[in-house]
């Protein structure tokens, strides 16, 4: 529930572009430039302020980009293969959307303009992580080192500054990073021109096409509980349209939104493969016709057009469109395949762990003094460290969501699998601390159950996670991605210590 006081106040909102009154499919889908990593290369990426046009009919929009574009740079990597980036913060010293200085972290003594870039799906050491605390000012740069020891996944970069980043990736800050391995590369999966990404985000517009980031009503508390636009970018475009051939596609797709879930099919429905989730390929192929993304998951999608020849086929989120495949006529020789079985993907016994951790999703709406609230176990952010796992342990997580919302769950440095969600009655457990559950208890489905580094809890649930604290010690991060509760305080620090 929101408080009265945050309820939009629509005297403030200015005119906003009706998205539904453009010509759709008339720009072509932007694929953002590569820079190529897999060489252990220093890799040099700017953030910095720009104009991007994202339909024909529209004038360019003013847009905080990595690289110069919205997404940002396509990063190539091998596994096995470190890479260092040096992240140069080149942005102005003013924000151009509204910063609520009563959230912690954006007090009014912090500079308006602070960066920290987080890679998503990385195990990585903490010192380039992207620790929230750990931002910078415009004219300053930081080299992360990032040892890619890990499999192959469609990784991604934003921003996480603290108090801040749901404002700076709405502003653009975001891009792919595509981690391949041996292994991959064997199996004769779509390559080369036919692995494209697809990054998808939602935005409001006004009527000039500048960015428009919703408010309270109240100046003194800007901040809103979720965010949604009417505007759905496909790589920064709106009803952007792709020539295809008649032939399979690899499609890697990204959730860069702040709040929505898209709900993705093909017009007609026919069917996909889907092949891998955020931490890589799946154990086998799972034939799907619809699919649903949370904000920072990633789905591998394998779409065989030979079927569609001459056909133009929309992908719709809902009931509307987003983009158009034009599909070739001609008579193509496609050697590509997916195979019966991708990889190994043995899933992790309960026995393995060696601590179980209750953990309580909760929402405050008693908003007399301050903004609704939403926090992880109770804690707000600056407290102390309560998590703290054995390097190379294994532990139970139970996520016990007391709020209406799905929440997906973010934990960086680690991968994890999805045991089960059960209902359980929230009622008892406000009333005694009790857990009784209500009903079975429902394993992942077949897409959610590889390797994951997001979560979805689902509302009246215990969703039960599995995570092996692989890597490095040191303070790490796990929040809600949805952004605007992660900025205010559903984020917890969890700190990685030696045996």
């Amino acid at each position: 529930m929101l408080c009265k006081h945050l309820v939009q106040d629509q005297t403030h909102v200015p005119l906003l572009l009706d998205p539904t009154k453009l010509a759709p499919f008339v720009d072509p889908l932007p694929l953002p430039p590569v820079l190529r990593a897999d060489q252990g290369t220093l890799v040099r990426v700017d953030m910095k302020e720009t104009e991007q046009r994202l339909h024909r009919d529209l004038p360019p929009t003013r847009v905080w980009t990595y690289g110069g574009c919205m997404p940002g740079p396509t990063i190539e990597a091998q596994s096995g293969v470190p890479m260092r980036i040096e992240w140069r913060n080149e942005l102005p010293s003013k924000h151009f959307l509204p910063i609520d200085h009563r959230i912690h972290g954006a007090e009014k003594d912090k500079p308006e303009v602070r960066a920290i870039v987080h890679m998503h799906g990385a195990r990585v050491q903490t010192a380039s992580d992207g620790y929230p605390d750990d931002w910078y000012v415009p004219g300053q740069s930081r080299l992360h080192t990032y040892p890619n020891q890990q499999d192959a996944a469609t990784l991604w970069y934003h921003d996480h500054a603290m108090g801040i980043n749901r404002l700076n990736i709405y502003a653009g800050l975001f891009g792919n990073l595509i981690l391949r391995d041996a292994h991959e590369q064997s199996l004769g999966l779509p390559s080369g021109e036919r692995d494209i990404p697809l990054t998808l985000s939602d935005r409001l517009l006004t009527e000039g096409a500048q960015l428009y980031y919703p408010v309270s009503g109240n100046s003194e508390a800007p901040w809103v509980s979720e965010v949604f636009g009417n505007a759905m970018l496909v790589n920064g475009a709106l009803l952007p349209y792709l020539d295809v051939e008649p032939r399979r596609y690899r499609f890697r797709v990204l959730n860069a939104a702040n709040a929505r879930f898209f709900h993705l099919k093909l017009a007609g429905e026919p069917s996909f493969q889907l092949i891998g989730s955020d931490q890589g390929l799946l154990a086998a192929p799972v034939t799907k016709t619809r699919v649903l993304l949370a904000p920072a998951e990633r789905v591998d999608l394998v779409i065989d057009f030979s079927s569609m020849a001459g056909q133009r086929v929309e992908l719709i989120n809902d009931a509307l469109p987003i983009m158009q495949f034009r599909v070739g006529s001609g008579r193509v020789n496609d050697t590509s395949s997916v195979p019966a079985v991708l990889r190994d993907v043995p899933r992790t016994p309960e026995s393995a762990a060696t601590n179980q951790r209750l953990m309580t999703l909760d929402e405050y709406d008693d908003c007399v003094a301050e903004p609704m609230l939403m926090l992880l176990n109770g804690k707000r952010w600056h407290e102390p460290v309560t998590e703290k796992p054995v390097l190379g342990s294994t532990e139970i997580w139970s996520l016990l969501n007391l709020t209406d919302d799905t929440h997906p769950i973010h934990l960086h440095m680690v991968r994890f699998q999805i045991l089960d969600r059960r209902p359980f009655d929230e009622g008892e457990w406000l009333a005694s601390k009790t857990i009784r559950y209500t009903g079975p208890a429902q394993p992942p489905p077949p897409e959610e159950a590889g390797w994951k580094d997001v979560a979805q809890a689902w509302p009246g649930m215990v969703t039960r996670i599995i995570v092996r604290f692989d890597g490095y010690v040191g303070k790490y991060v796990w929040h809600c991605h949805l952004l605007e509760h992660e900025a205010n305080e559903m984020m917890r620090p969890f700190e990685v210590v030696a045996a």
